[in-house]
């Protein structure tokens, strides 16, 4: 059994501890998260592998994506090889329209089996009508087109691109 702690990414506290059985996949674990926040799980989903720091790592969709049908997804992935071991980590986004955005924790991890699962054993919180705003900002990477420091040489190399007429087109 393991108990799984999903956060909202929202300025409030609002999170589900749940209780799930070990051997269900990664599809059966989106659906429980939905509804343990009202979601009606209908919406496109992913999880994605993270660190202890939560960077974002490696995308299990909800369906293979591949042409082939051999790469990953949800349906493939069962918990408890996905997430060996405690304090393993996942960010599950859910409807890529509005990016319900979630941090997912395994709290613990028992050898005990209940009849009664999923179930959700703490809920705080009240999750909002619509998804928190999301600001995507990047690292601050020096230009590469800027080597030499002169943004301007790249500008007079095309300057005399302006002069061409296209008249037969």
């Amino acid at each position: 059994m393991y108990k799984i702690r999903a956060i909202l990414d929202t300025h409030e506290d609002i999170i589900r501890t749940i209780l799930v059985n070990d051997t269900i996949n990664l599809e059966e674990l989106h659906l429980i998260i939905a509804k343990s926040f009202g979601f009606e799980g209908d919406e496109m989903a992913s999880f994605y592998r993270s660190d202890e720091d939560w960077n974002q790592g490696e995308e299990i969709p909800l369906f293979n994506m591949a042409d082939a049908g051999e790469d990953i997804s949800m349906e493939n992935c069962i918990l408890n090889e996905t997430l060996p071991d405690e304090n393993d980590k996942l960010i599950y986004v859910y409807d890529f329209l509005n990016l319900w955005t979630f941090y997912v924790d395994v709290v613990e991890i028992s050898n005990e089996k209940r009849a009664d699962l999923p179930k959700t054993i703490l809920a705080v919180g009240d999750v909002p009508k619509e998804a928190p705003e999301k600001h995507f900002t990047a690292d601050d990477v020096e230009d590469e087109f800027d080597e030499f420091g002169d943004d301007d040489m790249i500008d007079e190399d095309f300057d005399s691109f302006d002069d061409i007429e296209y008249t037969e087109y």
